[in-house]
């Protein structure tokens, strides 16, 4: 074969080859939380992602976009967000052993629409000083008249208090969850503000002793020169229901009805459960892996060790609409 014989060769093989799709995502979550991860699978696989932030509106985007939309995934965080993408119609079922065993059936959709990459518990901020060993027990006892003035908590309409409401209503009945709601605004210690680390200042400056919040607040303020010292003034504990394990939320993804390079979508939430992905994307976020035996960050692994409630999050978000209305009822906020 003569050299002119080999290049026309040459090219026609290069141009046979199809050339990589980029996969595209839609996310809630600051890029450079993520960047990592994906860095990681573009190394491992060559197939490049491009994220886009969409703080509000992205299921309007998706819905004005339709088929046309570029976006093959979509990442968000609480079982809330997850399912209103659901609701408006806009991602694909996605089929996949890999995903359906690494992933425990609580944390994802039994139609195979979204799927949990990682998860958060809504816990409990304790005062070092003020709240002995033991003393916080359960989720229902937050309504005990024993910590009457003593609680802080964000918004009771915000999605995180309303996913341990709907998880309250999944556990106990409507009527008892209101009980319960009720319960638990008798004994704030002031009206609900600011977010979950603005609680934890609260403990430190002695307005309560106790908020609820989620995990991975902790490793943000103790990331932060300024909230350090809130976060030193606290202790985690976990509550649990009194037929269940403590509350989790996810993070997760979801592929979308246009996904312009599907394969490679998939590739990627495969990889995404992966122990290499799964190290990264908990260690970053200060959450914990959805993959069983997954290695922690060592600070999270420092706050100790919980059973998660498995009650479906499918479940809880059905439950969303009573919680709504019973936070209202109650009128929790006033």
């Amino acid at each position: 074969m003569n050299m002119r014989t080999l290049l026309l060769a040459s090219a026609t093989a290069a141009t046979a080859m199809p050339a990589l799709a980029d996969v595209n995502i839609y996310t809630t979550r600051q890029p450079e939380l993520i960047q990592p991860v994906m860095d990681a699978f573009t190394e491992a696989t060559g197939i490049a992602v491009n994220l886009a932030y969409v703080e509000d509106g992205i299921v309007e985007r998706l819905k004005a976009e339709g088929r046309r939309s570029p976006a093959d995934l979509v990442m968000t965080v609480d079982i809330a967000n997850l399912k209103q993408i659901v609701d408006a119609d806009v991602i694909q079922p996605v089929e996949s052993d890999t995903l359906n065993s690494a992933i425990p059936a609580e944390l994802r959709s039994d139609e195979n629409l979204w799927f949990g990459l990682t998860t958060r518990a809504r816990i409990v901020y304790a005062s070092k000083e003020r709240v002995a060993d033991g003393e916080v027990t359960t989720y229902e006892d937050l309504a005990s008249d024993k910590w009457e003035g003593r609680i802080c908590t964000r918004s009771g309409l915000h999605n995180y208090n309303l996913a341990l409401t709907s998880a309250v209503i999944a556990h106990h009945g409507e009527e008892a969850a209101r009980e319960w709601a009720a319960g638990v605004k008798e004994n704030l210690a002031r009206k609900p503000e600011g977010n979950d680390r603005a609680q934890v200042k609260a403990i430190w400056a002695g307005e309560c002793d106790i908020s609820l919040g989620n995990t991975y607040y902790m490793g943000l303020m103790v990331n932060n020169d300024e909230q350090k010292a809130w976060a030193d003034s606290v202790r985690i504990i976990f509550p649990t229901f009194e037929n269940g394990g403590t509350h989790v939320n996810v993070s997760g993804v979801a592929m979308t009805q246009a996904a312009p390079n599907r394969d490679e979508a998939l590739q990627l939430m495969e990889f995404l459960v992966s122990p290499e992905a799964q190290a990264i994307y908990a260690e970053l976020n200060n959450e914990y892996p959805v993959l069983a035996g997954a290695e922690l960050s060592d600070l999270v692994a420092s706050w100790g060790s919980f059973e998660a409630d498995t009650t479906d999050l499918s479940t809880i978000a059905d439950q969303r609409p009573a919680a709504l209305r019973i936070m209202e009822e109650v009128n929790f906020d006033g």
